[in-house]
C-alpha cells in the first residue's frame, strides 16, 4: 500500500469516535483549544478574542490563538510530531489553512477527519461555493470553510477615473504614471497572488497551471508557461513604485500608500476591505473596490484539526461556533473584520434585527492554480527581482 493510502486510512479511521454532538459538547467542556492562526491583523485578533469569550461562556471551551507569521511553520511542527510518533496530546488543536499548507498536511496524514458532516451548523454552509476543493486539492471533509477570499483592487475615483480592467491595462497605467503602481513583495501572500493572477491572464497555456508541477523534470514546461510573466514584470518593475527596488510589505501597506496618494491602486484578498478601511478611518469614504474584467482569483480559507490534537472535541465545538450565523455575521461586519461569509443568505434570517446581515455577491471567480506551482514561481521571482 502506498504511503498516501496509509495516511488516508489513518485519517478515515476516526470518523465515528464522537458519535453524537451531545457527547462532543460534554467532552469539550473544560478543554483549551490551541488555535494556530495568522496573527498579522488586529481586527482578526480582536474577533478571535470575542469568539473565545463566547465559547467560554456557552460551552466551557477556551480558544487560545497561537499567532503565527506563516502557517507553514505549524505544518513543520506537526511533521516533527508525526516523525517522533506523537500521535496524541499534540501541541496544536486547530489550524487556519488553505492551499499548499492543506495539501502538505493532507498528504502527510496530519489531519483529523472527515469531520464536517458532524457539525450541526454545516447545514447553513453555501454548498454552491468552491468548498470541495482547495487550490485544486479535494477537501474530503478534512477542513471546514470559514471565509471567502477574492483578489481585488481598491482605488479612489477622484484620483483615478478609469481603473485598469486587466494586467495589460495595468502596465499601460504604470507607464503613464511612473512610481504609482506596485504590489506586495513575494512570498507575502498578496504579492504571490498578484503573480499568479497575472500569469493566468498572460500565459498561453492556462491548463498547465492546473496540473501538478514536478521540478526539475518539468523545468522546460515551467520556463515556457511562465515566460510571459517575467517579460511583463521586467517592464512593470522599471516603472513601479521605487523602480521595483522596494515593494510594499503587504496589503495593509498598499492601502496606506493609496490613502497617502503614493499609489493609484491597493490590492487585497478581501472584497470588503475597502469598506472596512473606510469604517476604520484608513481610507477616504469615496474609495471603491473592483475586480478585473476576467474575474477575480478566488479561494476559500478553512479550519482544520490535526490528527493528534489534544482537544479534538473542543476544536469541533469551536469550529461549529465559528460557522454559526451569529459568528459569521460578526465576521462579515466591515466595522469589525469584513471577511465575506460562507453561509447562505437564508442562514441569517433567524438573527435579531440588531445584527448587520451579511450580503456578499462574489465577483466571477478564477480558480487557484495547482499549489505545486507556488514555490517555483516565488523562487524564480526572488532570483530575478528579490534584491
Amino acid at each position: 500500500m502506498s504511503s498516501t493510502a496509509v495516511h488516508a486510512n489513518e485519517q478515515h479511521k476516526n470518523v465515528n469516535i464522537i458519535p453524537t454532538w451531545k457527547q462532543t459538547l460534554t467532552q469539550a467542556k473544560g478543554e483549551t483549544v490551541y488555535f494556530n492562526a495568522w496573527g498579522g491583523s488586529q481586527e482578526i485578533n480582536d474577533y478571535l478574542l470575542w469568539a473565545n469569550t463566547q465559547l467560554q461562556h456557552r460551552y466551557g471551551v477556551t480558544l487560545k490563538q497561537v499567532k503565527v507569521t506563516d502557517i507553514a511553520e505549524t505544518t513543520q511542527r506537526l511533521l516533527a510530531e508525526k516523525t517522533a510518533g506523537k500521535n496524541s496530546g499534540g501541541s496544536v488543536d486547530m489550524v487556519w489553512i488553505n492551499g499548499e499548507n492543506f495539501r502538505s498536511m493532507k498528504q502527510n496524514g496530519l489531519l483529523y477527519g472527515p469531520f464536517t458532516q458532524q457539525l450541526p451548523n454545516w447545514k447553513y454552509v453555501d454548498k454552491s461555493l468552491p468548498i470541495d476543493k482547495d487550490f485544486s486539492e479535494p477537501t474530503q471533509g478534512l477542513e471546514a470553510p470559514w471565509g471567502v477570499g477574492q483578489l481585488v483592487f481598491i482605488y479612489d475615483p477622484e484620483t483615478l477615473k478609469h481603473p485598469p480592467k486587466s494586467f495589460k491595462a495595468l502596465l499601460a497605467l504604470a507607464k503613464e504614471h511612473p512610481g504609482k503602481i506596485s504590489y506586495p513583495k513575494p512570498p507575502e501572500f498578496h504579492g504571490t497572488s498578484f503573480l499568479k493572477a497575472a500569469l493566468l491572464e498572460l500565459t498561453t497555456d492556462k491548463k498547465a497551471l492546473y496540473q501538478p508541477l514536478a521540478l526539475p523534470k518539468d523545468q522546460a514546461l515551467f520556463d515556457r508557461v511562465t515566460a510571459p510573466l517575467w517579460h511583463y514584470l521586467d517592464q512593470l518593475n522599471k516603472v513601479a513604485w521605487h523602480q521595483g527596488k522596494q515593494f510594499p510589505s503587504g496589503s495593509a501597506e498598499t492601502i496606506q500608500l493609496l490613502d497617502d496618494q503614493q499609489l493609484l491602486l491597493a490590492i487585497t484578498f478581501n472584497p470588503n476591505a475597502a469598506a472596512a478601511a473606510i469604517a476604520n478611518g484608513n481610507l477616504t469614504d469615496k474609495a471603491k473596490t473592483y475586480a478585473f474584467s476576467a474575474g477575480a482569483l478566488t479561494n476559500i480559507h478553512f479550519l482544520a484539526i490535526p490528527w493528534n490534537a489534544n482537544a479534538k472535541a473542543g476544536a469541533l465545538v469551536a469550529i461549529n461556533f465559528l460557522l454559526s450565523p451569529e459568528a459569521q455575521a460578526r465576521k462579515a461586519d466591515t466595522n469589525l473584520w469584513g471577511d465575506p461569509t460562507i453561509l447562505t443568505p437564508q442562514a441569517f434570517k433567524q438573527l435579531p434585527a440588531t445584527y448587520n446581515k451579511p450580503s456578499f455577491t462574489p465577483y466571477p471567480s478564477i480558480a487557484e492554480p495547482n499549489p505545486t506551482w507556488l514555490a517555483a514561481i516565488e523562487h524564480q521571482w526572488q532570483l530575478r527581482y528579490g534584491n
